[in-house]
């Protein structure tokens, strides 16, 4: 049966979509979507291929925009993504996740909301920002955002949802009450006795295994973590790569050992490929050992930095893997990640890559 695979981009400046057939030899780009808008994230419900991509900053505000003619068209809605009066206004929308027929926003200052009709109308899901903890929440570098959205396929009251600088918090009552789950992690600017706190550990990325719902990995700003049990304890599965530093993680679709990251230099000297060279680092047994992954990718003059949600795999038997670049390449393997091309180069800063595979 013939296939078409869709790799969905958000960047500074709007939306692209990449699309080719189930060989992804070579691709087709459509694009900008929404040019004036920063997106921030862009994803599509597999079942339906309706797009959603969410944006905006404290100029224009929030809003999802939302496509079902895979990107022909586009009408957007900001009706309900604010928090009550009185209270710092929603800047813009992070992160995006489907759950069955509910549609996840995670949104700066870090918060939740949930929409029931497609992304038309939002509620806030009050019970994460009423958490106790919350007076103590402070932002990371790029603010206090909610950028990580993880839905258990198997139970839709269980999310996990992280934020910097905040942690990893969990609810099993879609949202109603969370715990905060980060014991294992660490937070290397505390003092010696505080280096594992309760919360306030920088998560830069959040992702689920495949076909294990309690099997989580962390890139955090100090460490690469996996967790067994939905993020109760947390271990180090650092040791092999060129840095505890780190952005985006990619799970393979259907081996849960399998998992991709892309390391920098360092938060420091740079946020930049190790050495200038870039890879792709990939473990096969859950992060016991690494190897990287470097044909087709520059090594030398390498000075590009990948973000949180700026690389993604797709669904096919041998799955490909995509990132997307600070600087605007977008780099792209059919065969999970052992050869590499440059599919396009000299795009807006890459804010995120997801993809869509759909069937006949």
């Amino acid at each position: 049966m013939a296939s078409k695979t869709l790799v969905l981009i958000g960047t500074k400046k709007g939306a692209f979509v990449f699309e080719s057939d189930a060989a992804r030899r070579s691709w087709d780009l459509r694009g900008p979507f929404n040019p004036a808008w920063p997106i921030n994230h862009v994803i599509a419900d597999p079942e339906t291929g309706t797009i959603y991509a969410g944006g905006g900053n404290e100029w224009f505000g929030p809003a999802v925009w939302k496509s079902t003619d895979l990107g022909e068209t586009w009408t957007h809605s900001s009706e309900g993504l604010a928090y009550a009066a009185g209270e710092t206004p929603v800047k813009s929308v992070w992160s995006l996740a489907q759950c069955g027929s509910c549609l996840y926003a995670g949104v700066e200052p870090a918060g939740l909301f949930r929409s029931e009709d497609g992304g038309e109308s939002w509620s806030h899901v009050s019970g994460l920002r009423d958490h106790p903890t919350r007076p103590e929440w402070h932002p990371g570098g790029a603010g206090l955002i909610l950028h990580s959205i993880v839905t258990n396929p198997n139970d839709d009251r269980q999310i996990w949802v992280a934020m910097s600088s905040v942690g990893v918090f969990h609810s099993s009552d879609r949202g109603e009450s969370w715990e905060p789950r980060n014991r294992g992690t660490r937070n290397d600017y505390a003092p010696d006795d505080q280096k594992y706190p309760e919360f306030g550990q920088c998560v830069h990325s959040l992702v689920m295994a495949a076909n294990k719902p309690e099997r989580l990995y962390q890139q955090n700003h100090c460490g690469m973590y996996r967790s067994d049990d939905g993020g109760r304890e947390w271990q180090s599965i650092e040791a092999g790569l060129p840095s505890t530093f780190g952005f985006p993680a990619a799970a393979h679709p259907s081996d849960p050992e399998t998992l991709y990251l892309l390391p920098l230099n360092g938060d420091q000297v740079g946020r930049y490929m190790p050495d200038a060279k870039a890879a792709v680092w990939r473990t096969r047994d859950g992060g016991k050992n690494w190897q990287a992954l470097r044909q087709g990718l520059p090594q030398e003059n390498a000075f590009f930095g990948v973000l949180r949600q700026a690389m993604a795999t797709d669904k096919h038997d041998r799955p490909g893997v995509y990132f997307g670049t600070s600087g605007g390449q977008f780099y792209a393997s059919a065969d999970e990640g052992e050869s590499w091309t440059c599919v396009a180069e000299h795009l807006p800063p890459i804010y995120s890559v997801e993809t869509l595979v759909m069937k006949g």
